[in-house]
């Protein structure tokens, strides 16, 4: 697949691994109407190409973002010069299509990584929290920032956090908006490791992303889709739907490779999935 740049989002591709740099630093990376339509397009893209088996985000410049970009928005404030009842049908509407940029990381076959550093704000977390995997730089800092201009987050944290940090915790950030740094992310689970620099970090990331992109990607794909539906559903319906997509999916061939793999004492090499028609 060749890279696919774009106005928000500079593309590189290293083998199976697709890098993802949101390319706006002079604005902190602040989320413009470029942006919401990029990801989703991308994403979607790399999810048609079977070669691909892992991506990662990160941010150019001093961070990794600073959110929202409203003053690109300014045009969604005179939805509200119309009737009220017609205005807030199209703000759903304007809502649902910000939501689906994220979704897009959910709706992906393989698994997404957020590298970050520097600020993570707003849109932001809203971002994080639908990625699989979180490392971060020790400068990192978060903060759900919308309660300070008199909203609640509307594309995904408020929804997403509280799977993945303490619900007691994800309420006071929320309610509160105050910033927290790498370490009391760490602490909270929101992140899984800190490294002392950006550069450090995004090495890191880059070599998980290799390790995940070199096992079996059905059996990837297989993590991710039941890890996605465990979280919205009960035990009973995960453990019923691992062992119906398992009796589907599970075939003898990745196994025994694997398995030679190991006996031999090297990496086993696991054919790509079919391409989509």
């Amino acid at each position: 697949m060749p890279e696919q740049s774009s106005e928000f989002f500079r593309v590189e591709r290293d083998g199976a691994v697709v890098h993802l740099m949101m390319n706006r630093p002079e604005r902190s990376n602040a989320m413009s109407p470029d942006f919401w339509r990029d990801l989703p397009r991308h994403l979607d893209a790399l999810g048609r190409d079977e070669t691909v088996r892992c991506a990662v985000i990160s941010g150019e410049g001093r961070n990794f973002t600073g959110g929202m970009d409203l003053s690109a928005f300014a045009d969604i404030a005179r939805l509200f010069d119309n009737e009220p009842g017609r205005a807030a049908y199209a703000m759903r509407d304007v809502i649902l299509n910000l939501q689906d940029a994220f979704n897009a990381i959910e709706r992906a076959r393989f698994p997404v990584i957020a590298a970050i550093h520097g600020a993570c704000i707003g849109g932001g977390i809203d971002l994080i929290t639908a990625c699989d995997m979180r490392i971060a730089s020790s400068d990192a800092f978060f903060a759900i920032e919308e309660i300070h201009i008199g909203m609640a987050a509307d594309v995904g944290t408020l929804q997403r956090l509280p799977k993945l940090i303490a619900p007691a915790i994800a309420a006071e950030l929320a309610y509160t908006g105050r910033r927290f740094w790498a370490e009391e992310a760490k602490g909270f689970g929101l992140v899984s490791a800190i490294h002392a620099d950006p550069q450090a970090m995004l090495a890191a990331a880059l070599d998980l992303a290799r390790s995940v992109a070199a096992k079996s990607p059905l059996a990837i794909a297989g993590i991710k889709r039941n890890l996605a539906y465990s979280r919205d559903h009960s035990v009973a319906d995960g453990l019923d739907y691992i062992a119906a997509w398992n009796a589907g999916m599970l075939r003898p061939g990745d196994l025994m490779a694997a398995v030679q793999a190991k006996m031999a004492k090297r990496d086993a090499a696991f054919p790509d999935l079919l391409p989509k028609g």
